[in-house]
């Protein structure tokens, strides 16, 4: 049970994101910011099969809530949630990734994909 809280954890964090990026100054654009639509895939382990959410980029920055990030001005994707972590790749309007952890020493891992909106 306690296994499936961390693809809950990687959406919620991405959810939390969204809120937080929202207000960057105009003047700090990158090629990837924007409203972004992430479904996060369950590969192994028991999370949860698949959640979807759509997020947000502001200044190549991912934070807020648990969550620690960014985008760089190449799209490359590196997140970090309590102890989970996700990296990959954005180029022009979609991107993907993989996405890894642990809860109560049950490992999780898959793959994220995004397009942009």
């Amino acid at each position: 049970m306690r296994a499936n809280r961390i693809s809950e954890i990687l959406f919620a964090s991405f959810l939390a994101s969204a809120a937080t990026l929202a207000a960057a100054p105009a003047s700090a654009q990158s090629p990837y910011d924007g409203l972004w639509q992430v479904t996060v895939v369950t590969k192994t382990g028991s999370c949860d099969a698949q959640t979807t959410s759509t997020v947000n980029v502001a200044d190549g920055k991912i934070s807020g809530g648990p969550v620690s990030g960014s985008v760089g001005s190449g799209g490359l994707v590196r997140v970090s949630i309590n102890g989970a972590y996700a990296n990959g790749q954005l180029s022009g309007n979609s991107g993907s990734g993989k996405w890894n952890g642990a809860s109560a020493g049950v490992a999780c891992s898959g793959r994220w994909e995004a397009s942009r909106q």
